[in-house]
């Protein structure tokens, strides 16, 4: 399975090649590292050389934005109903990863197709585009991330997509402790969506790595699906963890209890027009069968 987010009006990979990618978000092109992009680039587009804002990576690690232009400190771009905001940080990004459009709209196909009141819970939640495609469709959702300036980056767009209204908790906590007291509380989802990072840490210093925590993190989860769950949506960016391994521990953790539907596979995104696609992580769908 790849899943390609290949709807873009106000985002465009213009071009990617050579450890880089050439990226218009609404008016701006942004040129920044990728270390997926091993091939050359392709189009001779002369703005990989005339870039708006141009991320240089360190030999000693990070990097530091170049800017030929003044930009806004933040400006807006859409995907359909759903609005955000977009801002260069320090670490390269932009405060969304246009590749998730594929996952969103999957949510929103399941949840619309639920015929029923659904509630979601969407962990390491970041700016919030799941939740905010979760909510446009229906959903009660849960919005839970560790790191208070992306809840309220979340809360910015929320209100941009005319969502402020919507049935959304903002959470800012550690997932693994919230999930345990969403346990004693007996509160239950028919839906879990997270993108837990490689590496990270919670309010209070508390640690989680992949590889060790994932597992066992998704067992915790299960204990607060409801009885007739919907959905568990997993992705990650962390580049040891196959295809494979994700739905392994998918199946160990949901399918072995309700049965359904286990796919695991790349997300990605075109690159341009040259029929190239520019993969950007792996995701991993399980739907309930019940």
């Amino acid at each position: 399975m790849i899943a390609v987010a290949d709807d873009w009006r106000d985002f465009e990979l213009i071009d990617a090649g050579d450890g880089e990618k050439l990226e218009r978000w609404g008016p701006y092109v942004l040129r920044r590292p990728d270390p997926q992009a091993i091939w050359p680039p392709v189009t001779g587009d002369p703005r990989w050389n005339d870039p708006d804002g141009h991320y240089h990576r360190s030999s000693s690690g990070g990097g530091k934005w170049e800017f030929r232009r003044p930009l806004p400190e933040r400006w807006q771009i859409g995907y359909g109903g759903l609005r955000f905001y977009i801002r260069p940080t320090g670490f390269k990004h932009t405060g969304l990863f246009p590749e998730q459009a594929a996952n969103w709209r999957w949510i929103m196909d399941r949840i619309a197709g639920a015929g029923r009141p659904v509630r979601v819970l969407n962990l390491f939640a970041y700016t919030g585009g799941a939740t905010l495609a979760a909510a446009a469709a229906g959903a009660e959702v849960c919005h839970v991330d560790a790191a208070k300036g992306m809840v309220q980056w979340a809360r910015d767009n929320a209100a941009l997509s005319g969502l402020s209204n919507a049935p959304i908790r903002w959470i800012t906590d550690d997932v693994f402790k919230f999930v345990r007291r969403e346990e004693r509380r007996g509160r239950r989802y028919d839906a879990i969506i997270m993108d837990p990072p490689a590496y990270g840490r919670g309010p209070e210093g508390e640690m989680w790595k992949l590889e060790q925590h994932l597992g066992p993190f998704l067992e915790l989860c299960a204990r607060v699906l409801s009885d007739k769950p919907l959905f568990v949506l997993v992705n990650t960016y962390t580049a040891g963890l196959s295809p494979t391994a994700l739905a392994n521990l998918l199946h160990l953790s949901f399918w072995r209890h309700w049965g359904g539907d286990c796919e695991c596979g790349e997300i990605g995104l075109p690159v341009g027009r040259t029929g190239l696609i520019l993969p950007c992580g792996v995701s991993g769908r399980w739907t309930c069968g019940g």
